[in-house]
């Protein structure tokens, strides 16, 4: 389930979210600046938006601004939300834009390799992975144990393993740290067959208690720098939000039509 980034603007924000703390995210209201074609405007453009946006909240911090998949706008990715300001800070905009020519939902360079990035840093032995005997593609997916989706998905793994597709699991409890579902994700990356004791989590039996230093908190941390906003969250190699649950025929599909 996805959170839902809430904004009213009457001189104050109100901001609900469901697995975590959301950043504020409004109209901004700050003069427009020169024409978005202009040079010194787009080279001005991400401290535009980032001041835009402090002009709501001090404490709204972005975690990355980069120009926007079309023109005229910014790429701010802030809380496990991906937002898109106009150049000049006036407008925002909380959608995912789709590209309708190549049927993917649409990225900048600069995004993909930010989140790819982050995502090369975390070290395979961090992750949970089911690997496919042969190989084509490997996704990346925040997960946990109690989301239904994540279930559905974790029951199509020796499907997508047959369709060559590696899957490797990173933690994202997404009742927050603190939370029951945090505790018992310590419990499955501190078993000792961590796969088992993810797919017995993942049917809903009881997860016995384990504790040991463990990269849980990193990698919801991770997930929120990298967007994420609910679970699962599927990534492919370079560092594309494939979106959450899709039956394997059709992230393969995905996966083959971007070359990924």
């Amino acid at each position: 389930m996805f959170r839902v980034l809430s904004v009213v603007l009457l001189g104050a924000l109100s901001l609900t979210a469901c697995a975590q703390p959301a950043a504020p995210g409004a109209a901004a209201t700050a003069k427009p600046g020169s024409s978005p074609a202009a040079a010194p405007a787009i080279a001005n453009a991400d401290q535009t938006v980032r001041s835009a946006l402090a002009s709501l909240d001090p404490k709204f911090k972005p975690d990355y601004v980069g120009a926007a998949p079309f023109p005229g706008f910014r790429e701010v990715l802030v809380g496990g939300q991906v937002l898109y300001v106009s150049d000049d800070g006036r407008y925002l905009m909380q959608s995912q834009p789709y590209d309708i020519k190549n049927r993917t939902p649409a990225s900048s360079a600069g995004l993909l390799a930010y989140r790819k990035q982050l995502l090369d840093k975390v070290p395979r032995g961090e992750r949970i992975v089911f690997a496919a005997a042969n190989p084509k593609h490997t996704i990346t997916v925040f997960t946990d144990i109690e989301c239904g989706y994540c279930r559905k998905m974790h029951q199509d793994i020796p499907e997508l393993n047959r369709q060559g597709i590696t899957v490797e699991y990173l933690a994202f409890p997404r009742m927050g740290l603190g939370s029951q579902d945090y505790t018992d994700m310590i419990s499955v990356w501190c078993a000792a067959d961590r796969r088992q004791a993810l797919t017995s989590a993942k049917q809903g039996k009881p997860v016995t208690p384990k504790n040991c230093t463990n990269p849980v908190a990193m990698q919801y941390t991770l997930g929120q720098q990298v967007g994420v906003s609910g679970t699962p969250a599927v990534f492919a190699a370079d560092g594309t939000q494939l979106g959450g649950y899709v039956p394997p025929a059709q992230l393969v599909q995905a996966l083959e039509r971007a070359g990924r």
